[in-house]
């Protein structure tokens, strides 16, 4: 009989092209299946959300038609903004940006208010959430109980919109500030502590390491070990809460919780649709101010006195 000769082994390079090859075509594969299930969820869940639905609209001539909802809804989008806008004109603007802002007085004590909410509800957060972050984290929890009831009581509180808690706590307490500071530093808490928790995962283990080996406590590993890698991190979440909270205070005021969200309650029921554009007026060059500030802040704190060098 005829030997057959042995195949001659590949070289390297063949080797490595081959295996790339077959890597290049399962992540095609992998890549195809993950797009077409994206799809099929994003398609039903804009099924759900009735993205797809046809329903009758009134047509300029007075008529009645069926139309896609979204092409018809778009127009309504414009009149609404148009019915915001207040009639300005350049003689008389001083006249008609003190009818715009006729309520100023009243505005400027309620925003007070509602950033006084946003102070305290994130103090209370940043305490709750800073406190509970390390027993949550998985390389620093004591033990599997107070990780478990710490993820847990922090997952109930963020789940919970701050609606929510702020009618609950408003049937408790009654209507005012307290109830939104309450509503809104509970769930500040829970995202807080979800994120300060996730920074705690991710610090290097060897200074808590040193620590413990010097005789250190779980305490003196947490304190100087992990706080002084996370600090920056945590200053940062704690600034961009802060801003959160603001717009947060804004609104729960519509269900009796203290700050602006009253004034919109009121002037959406009164269908005073210039009060409301003065309102986010209001709240937009608010949001605009503590954002510049947390950011020279945020900067200071970590030592970015200057921008990059040009």
């Amino acid at each position: 009989m005829t030997a057959i000769p042995d195949t001659p082994p590949l070289r390297p390079i063949d080797q490595f092209e081959l295996d790339y090859a077959a890597l290049r075509r399962r992540s095609r594969i992998t890549w195809l299946v993950a797009a077409i299930i994206f799809f099929a969820f994003f398609t039903f869940s804009a099924w759900l959300g009735d993205f797809f639905k046809v329903t009758q609209v009134t047509l300029p001539d007075g008529s009645r038609d069926w139309r896609w909802i979204i092409p018809a809804g778009i127009p309504r989008l414009g009149e609404f903004i148009v019915k915001t806008i207040p009639s300005l004109s350049w003689d008389t603007l001083g006249a008609d940006l003190g009818e715009w802002f006729w309520r100023w007085k009243v505005w400027m004590n309620l925003l007070i208010e509602t950033i006084l909410i946003a102070f305290m509800a994130t103090v209370f957060g940043v305490i709750g959430g800073f406190v509970l972050s390390f027993p949550a984290a998985r390389n620093l929890a004591p033990n599997k109980w107070s990780l478990w009831i710490s993820r847990r009581y922090l997952e109930i509180a963020r789940t919970v919109p701050e609606l929510v808690w702020a009618l609950i706590f408003v049937f408790c307490f009654s209507v005012g500030p307290m109830a939104g500071v309450l509503a809104i530093g509970l769930h500040a808490t829970g995202a807080l502590g979800k994120l300060y928790s996730e920074v705690n995962e991710n610090i290097d283990m060897r200074p808590l390491e040193g620590v413990k080996a010097s005789g250190g406590t779980w305490f003196d590993q947490i304190r100087y070990g992990a706080v002084p890698q996370v600090l920056p991190n945590i200053i940062s979440y704690t600034l961009l809460r802060f801003e959160i909270n603001v717009r947060s205070s804004s609104i729960i005021g519509y269900v009796g919780a203290g700050g602006l969200g009253q004034e919109f309650r009121e002037a959406l029921s009164l269908q005073e649709y210039t009060d409301l554009s003065a309102l986010f007026i209001i709240i937009f060059v608010t949001v605009i101010v503590i954002d510049f500030g947390s950011e020279k802040l945020r900067h200071r704190i970590i030592g970015i006195e200057k921008g990059p060098a040009t």
